[in-house]
């Protein structure tokens, strides 16, 4: 049985990364941060599998991860932990780099310095490219020119990794992974945020949505198919770096009006600049606004991913597309907020994977 060890693993990607690997038959071992309020949600339905164990830890924590890793002796390390929201990374710069940089550090120390043979993943991220981009699409050949704490942090871990593949020989491989979203995205996420809202304004509850800039443009996924790509990349023989993204590019607000057409809703738009507002056509109420405290100090206009090399050597491809993903998260919203089952299920199973699951009655 193989044994891997997941950092954030109460996260998005880490709660379908733990189903994945324990459908295969893993034996799963993760840290979770502590903290006063529950934030398990996401693996809660997960936490009764005989194969899978939880302990607390940290990755500012060197020597707890020190005395975990030589305990487990995993064959896969799945470093998923960060401060992983863009914005915030600017209020807390310091802390950004500590967890989403040095932690990379300390696994590989551990690793190196233990002998440990295992095959280790670090999740990287295309804020890594940033705004002044050479090529479009972006690939793995493509300069990075990061443009927030978050993208730098990342930065660092993406070539620590490299360095210690080089320098010492392990199996250390580097996922650049475009935006990916689900109904698990935390509600402070943009895409999140969206779905959450449309819900909340259909049933009443929130009379509009706040964005910032609506015209920044992203490459959007599904969690559960990148994940997949993270497990495919340390099933190879070689260790590498690959660009997980879809190849097809939409704005901000491309999302929101798809999210509001999926309730029935046309959304119009008038006005220019801070004071443009997204208005239903039918009843003339504004349901968008804009709201300067939600730019961020340095944007990322575009983000398109290229992967050609992971389509061509690992084999993988995505099958989601924006619809599915918007009709997915707005379905799971819909039923928070409203207590439907089901507005347009349309081919969706996963989306009653997502309501069956104990995270689809916790309510943030």
């Amino acid at each position: 049985m193989k044994k891997a060890f997941i950092t954030g693993v109460c996260g998005q990607d880490g709660s379908y990364l733990t189903e994945l690997l324990l459908e295969k038959n893993y034996e799963v071992h993760a840290i979770i941060r502590r903290s006063s309020i529950f934030n398990t949600h996401r693996i809660d339905h997960l936490r009764r599998n005989e194969n899978f164990f939880q302990y607390y830890g940290d990755l500012t924590d060197s020597s707890n991860l020190n005395r975990l890793l030589k305990t487990i002796k995993p064959t896969e390390i799945y470093n998923l932990a960060a401060q992983s929201h863009v914005g915030v990374s600017f209020d807390v710069p310091e802390y950004t780099a500590d967890v989403a940089g040095l932690g990379t550090l300390r696994l590989l120390e551990v690793i190196r310095d233990s002998n440990l043979d295992c095959k280790f993943y670090q999740a990287g991220s295309s804020e890594m490219f940033g705004g002044k981009i050479d090529t479009i699409p972006q690939n793995e050949n493509t300069k990075f020119t990061p443009r927030s704490p978050y993208g730098v942090a990342k930065l660092y871990s993406h070539w620590i990794t490299v360095n210690y593949r080089e320098a010492y020989n392990l199996f250390a491989c580097n996922g650049i992974l475009f935006n990916h979203e689900s109904p698990r995205r935390g509600e402070n996420f943009v895409t999140r945020k969206i779905t959450r809202a449309v819900a909340a304004i259909i049933s009443g509850k929130q009379e509009f949505l706040e964005l910032g800039n609506l015209d920044a443009k992203r490459d959007w996924g599904h969690a559960k198919e990148y994940v997949k790509a993270q497990w495919m990349m340390l099933q190879q023989e070689q260790p590498d770096d690959y660009v997980i993204a879809t190849g097809k590019c939409y704005s901000i607000r491309e999302f929101a009006i798809k999210a509001f057409e999926y309730v029935g809703i046309e959304i119009v738009w008038k006005g220019n600049g801070l004071n443009e507002v997204g208005i239903d056509k039918k009843t003339n109420k504004t349901l968008i606004k804009i709201n300067k405290n939600f730019y961020r100090p340095t944007e990322v206009d575009l983000l398109l991913g290229d992967a050609t090399k992971a389509k061509e050597k690992l084999g993988w491809k995505p099958r989601y597309t924006i619809d599915d993903l918007i009709a997915e998260m707005m379905e799971y919203d819909l039923y928070i907020e409203n207590n439907i089952k089901s507005v347009n299920l349309n081919n969706f199973g996963a989306i009653q994977e997502n309501i069956n699951c104990k995270q689809a009655i916790h309510v943030s």
